[in-house]
């Protein structure tokens, strides 16, 4: 693989990562700033969405720091894939078995929000296949 094509890779899961944690710590601030709004429209417990945003944040800092470095690395970017492979499998499931009992929009918000991860996932992980090694 050339060094161009190295870069490209690193490009694409630079681009990646970072829109995930972009996306991610906007929807974490949005949890905790709307705590008591967001239980009104989805029925959503104020408590969870605050532990909700509070994670999200967190993750959303790591997965930044992930996508620093010149050179990013593979275990730390395949963590990031398989986070949010079990996130958006968990929100699925979470509303589908009734672990998280939202209203229907809440339902809707949590499977679409589980499609936008899952969409980071498979991007991030076009970006880590790309790589050498």
């Amino acid at each position: 693989m050339t060094a161009h094509a190295v870069q490209r890779s690193q490009d694409l899961l630079r681009l990646a990562l970072r829109l995930d944690a972009i996306v991610t710590g906007v929807n974490g601030l949005a949890y905790l700033a709307l705590a008591k709004p967001l239980n009104s429209l989805f029925d959503l417990p104020v408590g969870l969405s605050v532990s909700i945003g509070a994670f999200l944040l967190v993750f959303a800092g790591a997965v930044w720091l992930i996508a620093r470095p010149a050179t990013i690395n593979r275990t730390a970017a395949q963590f990031v894939v398989e986070a949010n492979i079990l996130w958006a499998m968990l929100s699925v499931i979470a509303v589908g078995v009734g672990w998280l009992s939202v209203n229907g929009l809440g339902t809707a918000w949590a499977v679409m929000q589980a499609l936008v991860v899952a969409g980071f996932a498979g991007l991030q992980y076009v970006g880590l296949r790309r790589q050498p090694g």
